[in-house]
């Protein structure tokens, strides 16, 4: 850690130096973020994990520009052309963008035709044209004519003089910043059809002929044009106001001058501008908004993917999972309350193609089998697959449910990424000989139980909650969804004797290596009876177990505190406060002790023993509700046991619904038909709001109204304000 580094570090932020200072270096002494936030409150002052990643993430950014800043000026002293104003010019930049404009004259490039005017002795000639003077251009131009040189006539030697000059306009730092602050304030982004024939749905058509400013432009509408034009449909260009800029340039460069030279100089910041100015600051610029863009784009991947993780798991449930399907019948899948694959069975009950009449025989077939099973493994839970056939299986399940005696309820789940996991290495391992359908009914059943379990398998960008996914930047999307997976797993915490490997790999301080290992110990040896048994897991040393053993739960084990989020090194401070409070360890979890915990003073102990309050206040709270996790706080799956078409729809109908997607200009909501509804943004809440993201995230059960029905196009206009009358 840099201490100059760290000081430009505190001036970025609003965090208080020792803030900042604590966190750098609990990170350099090899902690996780998830076990920084959790469990060193009070050396960050209980900074949150966006908070920590803030400070982390410009330290490194400080840490790059000043790298390059040394490095660029460096390479200009080696030149000797180092002067005492560039110096001062290289330290006071604030950008890598402004270093590297500075730097532009000194790049190595290859030979350009300025390069070679120099080379010729016409540098000169263009100083001569800078100046304000009453001498003839051309008779000045003559005395560079030298055939020798390749300059034959006074023409050729001024072409070389203007290309020396367009150069060093081109190369000037000012002018560029001048000209970028004018396109970003004043620029336009417009757009016009290039080949309307390869629009064949028509997606592109808002943008045939479209304008709008640079500075106001929303993100998805970049993010539109972008794939508009990369897909041959579109030509998308930035707009400014050329005459204006040009203007700018003449007061810049000739203001009160008027020698007959100016005329040259005026042609050489022209051509300036138009070559190189101009289509550097375009690039610029459109880079700059794709990566803004993507970079908006990527969090609202991972704020849907986050709030999807986070769903509250169904526990002690029975659940049957339904791969829905038409001609290769519905896959059936049945696993017991901690997801144990129980049965399976294929039925039919649809014909094999969408719209033809369904055969009696297999459909009364079809039910039985189902009956059968309900009944047999006393299923309390069905989780319907939202794939092909979906709404027809869910027809069906509703006819079976009317006949059952004991109440059984159904759930739409969200199947996206659920094939791509069933035909992975791992499921495989798991279930050899099931086929790929199978295997994702069981998966459906699974999510439904413990979505962060079951869809931390599958690879994120499968999962499909986002806008634009396939257009954003591969890297910095990975490392985003990481990111929120980490976070997610570390802040549920995990069962330590259920957890596969792949979910304990994203438990602070595990890996692949170690994660595997962990689940093979559990196999050889039994169930972890205590958190400490995890010292004697292969190549998992202390420090691995410091960051991971608190985020890791044993229910029903030897010691209650390790079915909480307390760290082992806190322990003799949890029973300190369960002896202050009169509390014996098996009353932990009763109403009484939650009772004598509601009233605990939190503060009066930490001071008189020595103790952060924060700890102390984290380990009250867990102290209160052992076993409980964040999710159990979050939103129910809507449970249902009836079903709803399209054709049933009326403007002005309430229902509730599942938000199943969160994007820029609205959410798609499950109300229980074939096609999600869309709730644009301005029908979300009587305030303004920015992202739809403030009202809403993926998982929410809300209340809707239906504003609009399009039978032909199966679209669905909803929304979350209510009628004038309602």
């Amino acid at each position: 850690m840099e201490a100059d580094y760290l000081q430009l570090v505190e001036q970025q932020l609003a965090y208080r130096p020792d803030q900042i200072k604590q966190v750098l270096k609990l990170v350099e002494e090899g902690n996780t973020i998830p076990f920084i936030a959790r469990y060193r409150k009070e050396a960050t002052g209980s900074l949150d994990e966006v908070q920590l990643r803030e400070i982390t993430a410009t330290y490194q950014q400080v840490e790059k520009l000043e790298k390059r800043r040394a490095d660029v000026k460096a390479k200009i002293a080696e030149q000797k052309k180092l002067t005492p104003k560039l110096e001062q010019m290289l330290a006071q930049a604030k950008t890598l963008q402004q270093l590297e404009d500075l730097y532009l004259p000194f790049k190595q490039k290859r030979q350009t035709k300025a390069q070679i005017a120099r080379h010729r002795g016409l540098e000169g000639l263009a100083k001569f044209l800078l100046t304000d003077s009453s001498e003839d251009v051309i008779s000045q131009a003559k005395k560079y004519v030298d055939p020798k040189k390749e300059i034959n006539t006074p023409k050729e030697a001024l072409a070389g003089a203007h290309e020396i000059l367009a150069e060093a306009f081109g190369e000037d730092a000012s002018l560029r910043a001048w000209v970028r602050k004018h396109a970003q304030t004043k620029g336009k982004l417009v757009a016009k059809v290039k080949d309307e024939s390869l629009d064949e749905k028509g997606i592109y058509q808002d943008y045939y002929a479209f304008e709008e400013g640079i500075k106001t432009i929303l993100d998805h509408r970049i993010l539109a044009l972008d794939r508009g034009e990369k897909e041959k449909i579109l030509q998308v260009k930035v707009k400014l106001d050329d005459e204006y800029v040009l203007r700018y340039f003449h007061a810049r460069i000739i203001g009160q001058k008027s020698g007959s030279s100016m005329q040259y100089v005026e042609q050489a910041y022209t051509d300036a501008y138009r070559r190189f100015i101009r289509p550097a600051i375009e690039r610029e610029l459109r880079k700059e908004l794709t990566a803004r863009a993507t970079a908006s784009a990527i969090k609202v991947f991972g704020d849907n993917l986050y709030h999807l993780l986070m769903q509250a798991p169904l526990k002690g449930k029975t659940v049957l999972g339904l791969d829905p399907a038409f001609r290769t019948g519905c896959k059936l899948a049945i696993v017991d309350p901690t997801g144990k694959f129980l049965a399976k069975a294929v039925i039919y009950p649809h014909e094999k193609a969408k719209g033809k009449r369904p055969d009696p025989k297999k459909r009364a077939q079809a039910k039985q089998i189902l009956l059968e099973l309900l009944e047999k493994y006393q299923v309390e839970m069905i989780a319907i697959g939202n794939g092909t056939a979906s709404r027809e299986s869910e027809s069906f399940v509703a006819e079976v449910l009317s006949e059952l005696k004991h109440k059984v309820y159904y759930v739409i789940v969200n199947e996206a990424g659920a094939s791509v996991y069933s035909a992975s290495a791992q499921a495989r391992e798991e279930f050899p000989d099931f086929n790929v359908e199978e295997r994702s009914a069981v998966s459906i059943a699974r999510r439904l139980q413990d979505p962060l379990a079951e869809l931390i398998k599958i690879d994120p960008k499968a999962i499909g909650v986002g806008q634009y996914q396939h257009d954003l930047p591969e890297k910095e999307l990975d490392d985003e969804l990481q990111t929120v997976i980490e976070t997610g797993v570390n802040q549920a915490g995990v069962n330590l004797n259920t957890a596969s490997a792949t979910l304990l790999q994203h438990i602070s301080g595990l890996n692949k290596t170690t994660a595997k290992n962990i689940v093979a110990y559990r196999d050889e040896n039994g169930r972890f009876t205590t958190r400490t048994q995890l010292k004697k897991v292969a190549r998992l040393g202390q420090k691995a177990y410091e960051q991971a053993a608190g985020f890791l739960r044993i229910i029903g084990g030897k010691n209650v505190f390790d079915n909480t989020d307390i760290h082992p090194e806190s322990y003799p401070l949890a029973k300190a406060i369960l002896a202050k409070a009169q509390i014996k360890q098996k009353e932990i979890g009763t109403a009484l002790a939650e009772e004598k915990l509601a009233h605990f003073d939190a503060k009066t102990f930490a001071k008189a023993n020595q103790a952060g309050l924060a700890t102390v206040k984290d380990i009250v709270a867990s102290l209160k509700k052992p076993g409980r996790t964040l999710r159990d706080s979050m939103p129910a799956p809507l449970l249902k046991a009836d079903v709803l078409h399209l054709e049933d729809l009326k403007v002005g109908m309430k229902l509730q619904g599942t938000v199943r997607n969160v994007v820029d200009f609205g959410a798609f909501v499950d109300i229980g038909v074939k096609q999600d509804g869309l709730v644009h943004v301005s029908k979300m809440s009587q305030k303004f709001i920015k992202h739809p993201s403030q009202v809403v995230t993926i998982g929410d059960i809300v209340d809707v109204y239906v504003t609009d029905v399009d039978l032909k196009r199966g679209r669905i206009q909803l929304s979350m304000l209510a009628p004038a009358d309602d």
